[in-house]
């Protein structure tokens, strides 16, 4: 590989497009390299926001990234310093997430697992030759570079790893997600590369039955049986895999990291070299049934946190929800990023007062010592409920029977009721969005979101139906609120009484009041209010809005401004 293009600014060599994702301090951005006309993800960080040691992090990251260059891992093509940000160039990776692939495929077996399997360590494997320990392996970290059929699995997200050297064991501090922790983490004892190894049999045990190895209510006994080891193979599901599976799985969850085996070596173990005659092809439908649970899972834990932190909102504000920039809206999306891996020094910024995230990491007390993270005050298990009873297994003592602890709080109930409401507030969550990028005046948010052939009744098109992009670009562009408020003029807008009809599994219709408060020209507070519906179609785990209808305005305390030009 030629060596990384050097220029003065990021502009030069590329144009940016669409937004892919958002952190705290970064956005992922798609963007053309100008000369090639090639496609990458670019993440861009607010270095002004970084602190000397997320500087550092930085630096490492990239450094990291460069001296890795392997099919399997998602590869860093360009590194650009500015004077306010910093550019990240990758491969753009669109196939989505590998357990979200498995379950949507009409075909899996123990065959296809050690197939996923091969591509993993093979990306460890490298990562280790070159003295990288990543550190936060999970599912939520392997991707699939295309939509293609067989698309390879690609390594993701080395925000988290270290550089050894050689077979280094050293203390580098608690990092990683609960259930993938190896027991020389949790015990306080150097460690290196094994940790990883451990983190992929536990992903092997996950893609042969649909759920993980340790799972417990009490976070205190999950880390009692990851240090013991203590897993099994309980029946049915497990009798149907091969000996030479559960071998590799054995061998890779070993207590003991000096014997644990290596990425080389269970590269070659026979379950991977010779699958063929080895690894059984019969279908698995069981394990891709609890994969959905488990997926599903993964992704209500977001969803979870999402309700509770809405209905705080609604409890403050006569059941509303706050979409302005500085409001709760804004807090709402920084404490639900699902399934974060903090680092010992983000665990203890957080207790100085930012959004708490302790109920999805390993947190660390004054002491150092690793506890039950304390429950967030918007999760209190009287407001919360219980999940727990919506994913049982066949086996009383399979992934079903336990409970994920990367959440601090138990869900128990009717499995349709919980998913249900979770969903709402998925859509609430969505609408929220949509609605942001309109106060922003941000028509490239707004079509990322938004269907191309939406349809859509607006007053402004005096009854004509409405259908594509022209119409609602002609408000940006004219009569946008950051256009006619000026961008220090106060606004404030307000969700009124959602309402979510849920239309099976990937359509759903949402109905509300928008109150839109508003300092005028005069410096008078004025409002709007109108009422709104939007409809929803999920297409590729993706939420687009597909049609809207929007009333005229009403109840106005003044007529200085059209709703158009509130709204859009």
């Amino acid at each position: 590989m030629a060596a990384p293009l050097v220029c003065t600014r990021f502009s030069d060599n590329y144009e940016l497009k669409e937004e892919l994702g958002k952190g705290a301090f970064s956005v992922v951005r798609k963007c053309i390299q100008k000369h090639t006309g090639l496609e990458f993800a670019a993440k861009i960080i607010n270095t002004k926001k970084l602190s000397a040691r997320d500087f550092q992090k930085l630096e490492r990251e990239a450094r990291i990234c460069r001296k890795l260059q392997h099919p399997n891992i998602v590869r860093l093509h360009d590194s650009i310093q500015e004077e306010l940000f910093h550019y990240l160039v990758f491969d753009l990776v669109t196939g989505g997430e590998l357990f979200e692939d498995i379950v949507a495929r009409e075909f899996y077996s123990e065959a296809d697992a050690s197939h996923c399997i091969q591509q993993i360590l093979e990306s460890v494997n490298h990562c280790h030759t070159n003295g990288v320990v990543h550190r936060d392996l999970k599912p939520e970290n392997l991707l699939l570079a295309s939509k293609v059929k067989g698309a390879a699995v690609k390594l993701a997200d080395f925000g988290l790893a270290i550089e050894v050297q050689g077979e280094q064991q050293a203390w580098f501090g608690f990092a990683g997600t609960p259930g993938y922790l190896s027991p020389e983490v949790l015990k306080k004892e150097p460690y290196g590369k094994p940790v990883d190894i451990w983190a992929c049999g536990v992903i092997l045990y996950i893609l042969l039955v649909g759920y993980p190895p340790f799972w417990d209510e009490d976070q205190h006994r999950l880390y009692a049986q990851i240090k013991a080891g203590a897993y099994d193979y309980p029946s049915p599901e497990w009798d149907t895999v091969t000996p030479d599976a559960k071998n590799l799985i054995n061998q890779m969850l070993t207590v003991n990291p000096a014997k644990r085996v290596t990425a080389s070596d269970a590269l070659k173990h026979p379950w991977i070299c010779y699958r063929e005659k080895v690894a059984s092809a019969v279908h698995r439908q069981e394990t891709v049934d609890c994969l959905k649970k488990f997926n599903a899972r993964r992704k209500l834990k977001g969803a979870i946190l999402t309700t509770m932190l809405a209905t705080r909102n609604f409890s403050r504000s006569g059941r509303s929800i706050v979409t302005n920039k500085k409001g709760d809206g804004s807090q709402v999306k920084e404490s639900t990023e699902s399934n974060t891996t903090l680092e010992d020094d983000d665990v203890r910024e957080d207790k100085k007062g930012t959004v708490d995230r302790s109920s999805t990491v390993i947190a660390k007390d004054a002491e150092g010592n690793v506890g039950t993270p304390p429950p967030s005050p918007a999760l209190s298990s009287s407001s919360v409920g219980s999940v727990l009873g919506c994913f049982k297994s066949s086996s009383s003592t399979s992934f079903g029977s336990k409970t994920n602890n990367k959440l601090s709080i138990v869900v128990t109930g009717n499995p349709q009721n919980v998913l249900a409401q979770a969903r709402k507030q998925e859509i609430v969550k969505i609408t929220e969005q949509l609605i942001e990028s309109i106060n922003n005046a941000d028509f490239e948010g707004y079509t990322k979101i938004c269907d191309p052939h939406m349809t859509a009744f607006e007053p402004e098109a005096l009854g004509n139906l409405l259908e594509g992009m022209e119409f609602h670009k002609f408000y940006f562009d004219h009569e946008s609120v950051l256009t006619v408020l000026g961008k220090n003029r106060g606004i404030n807008t307000t969700v009124l009484n959602p309402t979510v009809h849920l239309l099976g599994d990937d359509a759903a219709c949402i109905a509300y009041i928008i109150l839109v408060q508003y300092i005028d020209k005069q410096g008078v507070p004025r409002s709007h209010q109108y009422e709104e519906t939007r409809v929803w179609h999920r297409r590729d785990n993706k939420w687009q809005n597909v049609h809207s209808h929007r009333s005229a305005s009403v109840a106005s305390t003044s007529s200085v401004f059209s709703p158009s030009a509130i709204n859009k």
